[in-house]
């Protein structure tokens, strides 16, 4: 299923897109309805809260006095670290027993105000923020939850700021406007983003880019190095557990500040042994992250002209986001295909000359071919002069792969 975090600071929205999405058939979990449910009265959470805060936090009836616990804890960082110490794995417990009982074929949100602060988006195949300026926010919890506007401070400050969350945000929805624009924009989001992203992940399916050259080579893009960080901290998450992984990077085109590209992220895995990559586990676990093997590629290129191919195989893999198009390629740790990977954008990071002429030959390129496949095959011949280049410069400048 495809897995969706929706966050956003305390006031922006999130909970009026979750509602949304709910609609247009999405399964919904809360995690602030989740952390209400593990603190009623006879949840073992409830009795751990009382004996760390006190009676003063219980009720006359059994029941958790909420506000007066967010009194203790909201303008006291140590305190609130130990009530999430508290809440945290029961909390957590209770939404992986919900969310597993969505349909495999669906979407799964995850409604989470601290996503991004716990570290969970990394998790989820796409992070939808809802973004709503501060005053804005602390307005509303003033104005219709009826909280005491230094109590609503201090609950927007012990929060994520704008900033941390669009930086792992794949989507931000504008809540600055009207309901029915939120709806709008929520409306689109699941037509074009997230529900072909569900059957591609259903169907095995990886997301295409276009096939004419001219349509998949664009000037850089300002998001692409956010992008690729986004694809590496959830792929590095995905992988960690099956033990093979030494290394996650983004390479390629894109990873080359002010060079024009396909406007496709490229990663490199490093892995221990290829071999590894055939195992059950770690195939279930890409697959999971949203990523299918191409069974028709195994192996780059060799350099210098003549080299031994079997120093250059490789796994590849294309994800199955639509709005987000990412080639993965694996490669065994050390061998010379991983290690040109990363040399080359180390060398056309460090010498402009040789991004611009990389550039130029692109270009001309493009003049000459009309598919990309086309395009892609007619690079290589420049790409032997890379190699040589490349690895004098690395001779010359003592460079080493990290």
């Amino acid at each position: 299923m495809l897995r969706v975090g929706v966050t956003g600071g305390i006031g922006s929205g999130k909970s009026t897109v979750s509602h949304r999405l709910a609609e247009l058939g999405a399964h919904v979990v809360d995690a602030d309805a989740v952390a209400r449910a593990v603190v009623e009265p006879g949840e073992p959470t409830l009795q751990r809260i009382r004996e760390r805060f006190g009676e003063g936090v219980i009720r006359a009836d059994g029941s958790l006095d909420r506000a007066g616990l967010a009194a203790i804890v909201f303008p006291d960082r140590d305190a609130l670290d130990a009530l999430d110490a508290i809440t945290g794995p029961a909390i957590a417990s209770r939404v992986a027993e919900r969310r597993a009982a969505a349909p495999l074929d669906g979407v799964s949100v995850y409604d989470m105000p601290l996503l991004v602060e716990r570290g969970l988006w990394v998790h989820e195949h796409l992070t939808v923020v809802v973004e709503t300026d501060v005053e804005t926010r602390v307005r509303r919890l003033v104005e219709q939850r009826g909280l005491p506007e230094e109590d609503a401070r201090h609950r927007v400050a012990a929060q994520a700021t704008d900033e941390q969350r669009r930086a792992v945000a794949d989507v931000v929805l504008d809540n600055s406007g009207s309901p029915d624009e939120l709806e709008r924009a929520v409306d689109e989001l699941w037509a074009t983003r997230l529900q072909p992203y569900a059957v591609n992940l259903v169907s095995g399916t990886r997301s295409r880019r276009p096939h004419l050259a001219a349509d998949c080579v664009v000037a850089p893009r300002t998001d692409w190095e956010a992008r690729a960080e986004r694809v590496v901290a959830r792929l590095a998450a995905a992988l960690a557990p099956t033990g093979v992984v030494t290394e996650v990077s983004h390479v390629g085109s894109t990873s080359v500040p002010g060079l024009l590209a396909k406007d496709v992220i490229d990663v490199q895995v490093g892995v221990r042994l290829l071999a590894d990559v055939d195992r059950d586990d770690v195939r279930a676990d890409f697959a999971g992250a949203g990523y299918v093997f191409h069974h028709g590629i195994h192996s780059d290129t060799p350099h210098p002209e003549g080299a031994d191919p079997s120093a250059w195989l490789k796994q590849f893999l294309g994800g199955c986001d639509p709005g987000n198009h990412v080639h993965v390629h694996v490669r065994e740790h050390g061998s010379a295909g991983w290690r040109f990977a990363i040399l080359f954008r180390d060398w056309l990071r460090h010498e402009p000359v040789e991004r611009d002429a990389y550039a130029a030959e692109k270009r001309r390129l493009l003049a000459l071919h009309d598919t990309t496949s086309d395009y892609v095959v007619a690079k290589e011949p420049w790409f032997e002069g890379a190699w040589q280049r490349s690895n004098a410069w690395a001779e010359r400048t003592g460079w080493r792969p990290r």
